[in-house]
């Protein structure tokens, strides 16, 4: 009897639970099994369950210390081999977890990882050296990742970026407006912090408060995406800014928003590719990603508070190509 194909898939951060949800579906469509483990930290749990996913909580972040992040990391790592033991899964596959990297390797699985930002240096030291196959957006040049130990046997390039993926299967729900009380009549500004517990982002970033104060003296709704439980302490108290209380349907929440403002990361680029006015804050080394959607008018770099200019926007239907098919099939060619 033939084997049941079962993919295993870890989730790190919280947009990875965007990404892997259409092709956890796409899976089932083709009749492979699938089980997910999960790393408490951010929004990853709450959701999670926001999107009805079986999940096993495995372990959490290490904290900001270097220290703490090695010491997590090993005891992740040996946590996910102790779980993987005699579950029945055919391969591994993970955007960016060294801890799932470590683990495959020793229940001798093929893994694949997902990336894309070459410069989370110290991650790609670790599995770009461990995973079977690694695929990353080709707009991303080989030889910056060469350098930090991938080869071409494993290199898979792909066409677009990962938020293509994300919301391949995107169908908005303005709903999330009137869940967090949002008068529809008013603009509304989506911001999201520094990711201060990132290796690749460790240094102070006091424009983003700048631009904070900037939006709430205006008539704009401030709506405040913390990446931690610090960062929702920290912000939930400033009169004029929502904090939403549980995970929220991001992808919808931006796509409705009249302007989008983070230092890096998930929401900006679909905020871009969703056509919301979107600026970037971020003051470490640009990624080719978010670089191309700079060039081609998608994203703008914030020098200034007052380049901001907030108008209410009639949102229409984005334009971009679906690359979740393409992306679930190469995952499953083992």
């Amino acid at each position: 009897m033939a084997r049941t194909r079962r993919v295993w898939i870890d989730l790190t951060n919280s947009p990875h639970v965007v990404f892997f949800r259409p092709i956890l579906r796409r899976l089932a469509d083709a009749g492979v099994e699938s089980v997910v483990t999960a790393r408490d930290y951010a929004q990853t749990l709450g959701l999670l369950r926001l999107y009805a996913i079986p999940h096993t909580v495995v372990g959490r972040h290490g904290g900001a210390r270097v220290a703490g992040k090695a010491v997590g990391f090993a005891r992740r790592s040996a946590a996910l081999a102790r779980f993987g033991r005699g579950r029945g899964a055919t391969q591994a596959v993970s955007h960016g977890s060294n801890d799932l990297a470590v683990a495959a390797r020793l229940l001798r699985l093929h893994s694949t990882v997902l990336h894309d930002y070459e410069g989370a240096t110290a991650m790609h030291r670790i599995n770009f050296r461990l995973a079977d196959k690694v695929m990353i957006p080709a707009v991303i040049p080989f030889e910056a990742l060469r350098a930090l130990g991938l080869d071409r046997r494993r290199y898979r390039p792909y066409p677009g970026i990962k938020e293509q993926v994300s919301l391949a299967d995107f169908d908005p729900d303005l709903g999330v407006m009137d869940t967090l009380g949002l008068d529809r009549e008013r603009p509304v500004a989506v911001l999201r912090p520094p990711a201060t517990m990132s290796l690749y982002h460790r240094f102070a970033n006091p424009f983003f408060s700048e631009v904070l104060e900037w939006l709430i003296a205006t008539d704009a709704q401030v709506v405040l995406l913390p990446r931690t439980p610090e960062q929702a302490r920290e912000f939930e108290q400033t009169p004029g800014v929502t904090v939403p209380a549980r995970p929220v349907d991001g992808p919808s929440l931006v796509y409705a928003a009249d302007v989008v403002v983070s230092a890096g990361g998930t929401m900006n680029r679909e905020a871009a590719l969703l056509g919301t006015p979107t600026w970037t804050t971020f003051r470490g080394e640009l990624g080719a990603v978010d670089r191309m959607l700079i060039d081609t008018g998608r994203m703008r770099i914030l020098e200034r508070p007052d380049q901001l200019v907030v108008e209410k926007r009639v949102a229409t239907p984005p334009e971009y190509e679906a690359l979740a098919d393409a992306v679930t099939e190469e995952i499953l060619r083992v």
